[in-house]
């Protein structure tokens, strides 16, 4: 905590970690965690956490407060291919609002292996000249285990 009051500035944080057919997340800030599957889309599910625009880890240290501001969760993925994806701001706020919805991303990234999916996305967002830095990480992973449906399913 030292240290991050000697930083000049703010930075936000996500940290995803996936075990088995789990997700866990923790957040601080405006960055953004996706989870893209097929049977998430029908629904139009598609973002795992909520941007907090007044959280950030540095100087200002939201997460030293009295009472820390922070957000975090565990998803249960879906059977068969997931692609996880987290990433910063610069993306979704790049000019032309290219991927300022989570669909877009996913039409993007759903056909192509993880590495050429980000390499598409960062190409169209430089081409659409973003002002803001932009860091994608993206990996796909199979999951064996029959997820949970509704009694009725």
């Amino acid at each position: 905590m030292e240290a991050c009051r000697q930083v000049q500035g703010e930075a936000a944080c996500l940290i995803a970690i996936r075990k088995g057919e789990y997700l866990y997340w923790f957040s601080i800030g405006d960055c953004l965690l996706y989870a893209f599957h097929p049977e998430l889309a029908a629904f139009g599910q598609y973002q795992v956490n909520q941007r907090q625009f007044y959280e950030w880890v540095g100087q200002v240290n939201t997460f030293e407060q009295q009472v820390p501001s922070f957000s975090s969760g565990v998803r249960e993925l879906r059977q068969g291919e997931n692609q996880l994806l987290l990433t910063t701001d610069g993306l979704v706020e790049c000019p032309g609002a290219v991927f300022s919805e989570p669909e877009s991303i996913w039409q993007q990234c759903r056909d192509a292996t993880a590495t050429d999916g980000v390499s598409s996305l960062l190409a169209i967002i430089q081409k659409n000249h973003v002002r803001d830095s932009a860091t994608v990480v993206s990996w796909k992973v199979d999951v064996s285990e029959r997820a949970s449906y509704a009694s009725n399913q």
